[in-house]
C-alpha cells in the first residue's frame, strides 16, 4: 500500500460543505424566525405597557392633569393588545365607578380577561362583581392598529422544518381537506417540530394535542408524529367548518379555544393569543380557508362575530 493510500485511510473524513449548507441555512432560518417572532411579541408587550403607564398617570395625576375618561380609553387600547394588567385595572375602575359609570357587567368582563391570563387578584374580584356576561364593552369593539391583512405564505417550511414531517403533512393534509401550510405553521408554532413537546398544560406532541383533543380524534399515542398530525388536522379540519374558513378564528381557537372565541366575538385579548393569529396569518399568507360544509353546523354565534368585527 502506497503512503499516499495509507494517508487517505488516516485521515478523518471531512463532511462536504455542499451537504452541510443546506443545514446551515435551515438552522439560520429557524433561529431568524423564532427571534423575529420574540421581538414582535416584545414590541406588542412593550407598547401595551407604554399605554398602561400613560392610563395610570392620567388616572392619578402623575405629572399630567389628571382626566379619567382619557385613562379608561388607554387602559381599553391597552387591554386590547392583550395587556392583563390593564384589563385588571380598567374592571377596577368599573366596579367602582371610579372617573366612569359604574357598571358591574362591564367589571366583570375585564376582570374575566385578566384572569384567563393568570392574574390572581382578577380571580377574586370576578366573584365580588359575578361572572362576566360575555357583552364586549364598546371600547373593545374598535380594531387594533396594527392590520391583520397578509398577502403571500411569509415562511417557507420546506427549507426550515425536518423534512420527514414536512413530508408527512403534505401527504396526509390534502385527505383532511387542509392546507399543509396551514397545517406546518400550526405545529411551528406549537411544538417548532419537536414530536415529544409537552406544554405546561399538558398538551402533547406536535400540535400539542391536550389529552381531550386527542380522544375526541381517536389518537392512541400523541408522540407519535403520525398520529398527533392526523389529530391536529382533524381538528383543525373541524374549526375550518365551525368558523367557516376564517384563519384567524381558527388559529385563535386552536390556541386559546372556540369557546373564548365565541365569547369574545373575534380573537380574544390575550397578547400571547393575538400574537400567534399574526404569526399563522403571516405564515399562511391568506385570511380565508377552503371549508368543507358538511362536517360540522358553522358556530351559533359566527353571525354575531361577524357583525362584531364589521362594527370596528
Amino acid at each position: 500500500m502506497t503512503t499516499a493510500a495509507i494517508a487517505r485511510i488516516l485521515t478523518p473524513m471531512r463532511p462536504s460543505l455542499s451537504h452541510l449548507a443546506p443545514l446551515s441555512v435551515a438552522l439560520f432560518c429557524t433561529l431568524a424566525e423564532g427571534a423575529t417572532r420574540t421581538q414582535t411579541l416584545e414590541a406588542e408587550r412593550t407598547r401595551a405597557a407604554d399605554l398602561r403607564e400613560q392610563a395610570i398617570a392620567y388616572e392619578h395625576g402623575e405629572g399630567v392633569a389628571r382626566d379619567m375618561l382619557r385613562a379608561a380609553a388607554l387602559y381599553c387600547t391597552s387591554a386590547r393588545l392583550g395587556d392583563m394588567q390593564a384589563q385588571y385595572n380598567l374592571g377596577w375602575m368599573y366596579a367602582n365607578g371610579r372617573g366612569v359609570a359604574r357598571n358591574d357587567a362591564t367589571a366583570a368582563f375585564f376582570f374575566q380577561a385578566a384572569a384567563e391570563q393568570g392574574l390572581a387578584v382578577a380571580v377574586r374580584m370576578l366573584r365580588v362583581v359575578g361572572g362576566s356576561t360575555g357583552e364586549v364593552p364598546d371600547c373593545m369593539r374598535r380594531s387594533p392598529k396594527k392590520s391583520m391583512n397578509v398577502a403571500g405564505p411569509g415562511v417557507d417550511y420546506q427549507a426550515i422544518a425536518p423534512r420527514k414531517i414536512v413530508e408527512l403533512v403534505q401527504k396526509m393534509a390534502p385527505q383532511y381537506q387542509v392546507e399543509p401550510q396551514l397545517a406546518l405553521a400550526i405545529i411551528a408554532a406549537e411544538s417548532n417540530f419537536n414530536p415529544q413537546a409537552v406544554s405546561s398544560k399538558n398538551a402533547q406532541g406536535l400540535m400539542q394535542l391536550i389529552p381531550e383533543t386527542s380522544e375526541r380524534f381517536n389518537v392512541k399515542n400523541p408522540y407519535d408524529p403520525a398520529q398527533n398530525i392526523r389529530g391536529g388536522l382533524s381538528y383543525l379540519r373541524w374549526l375550518l367548518a365551525y368558523f367557516e374558513g376564517d384563519v384567524a378564528l381558527v388559529a385563535a381557537a386552536y390556541n386559546a379555544g372556540e369557546g373564548k372565541v365565541e365569547r369574545y366575538r373575534g380573537v380574544p385579548p390575550y397578547l400571547e393569543t393575538r400574537a400567534y393569529v399574526q404569526r399563522i396569518l403571516k405564515a399562511v399568507g391568506a385570511a380565508a380557508h377552503p371549508f368543507d360544509r358538511t362536517v360540522t353546523q358553522p358556530s351559533p354565534e359566527l353571525e354575531r362575530i361577524r357583525l362584531a368585527l364589521r362594527a370596528r
